[in-house]
């Protein structure tokens, strides 16, 4: 099973890369496969790629229900 995840850019770095928090955990991922992203966008990272950007409200009901489905898991 393969699992995408919203993730808000906090800092670009040089050649194509972003460094990205997920849940507060900063990780660097290439932005080879999206244009124009810039600091405090969201983009939808799977195995260290930024796929896509997402608007800000729709990430952010994404990250609610991903931690809803953890509480209740746990």
């Amino acid at each position: 099973m393969c699992l995408a995840v919203p993730a808000r850019v906090v800092e670009l770095t040089p050649d194509d890369r972003a460094v990205v928090s997920l849940g507060g955990v900063r990780t660097t991922v290439s932005l080879a496969l999206v244009e124009g992203v810039a600091v405090d966008d969201y983009v939808i990272v799977h195995v260290g790629y930024a796929l896509t950007r997402l608007d800000r409200e729709e990430a952010e009901r994404t990250l609610a229900l991903l931690a809803e489905v953890g509480a209740t898991a746990a």
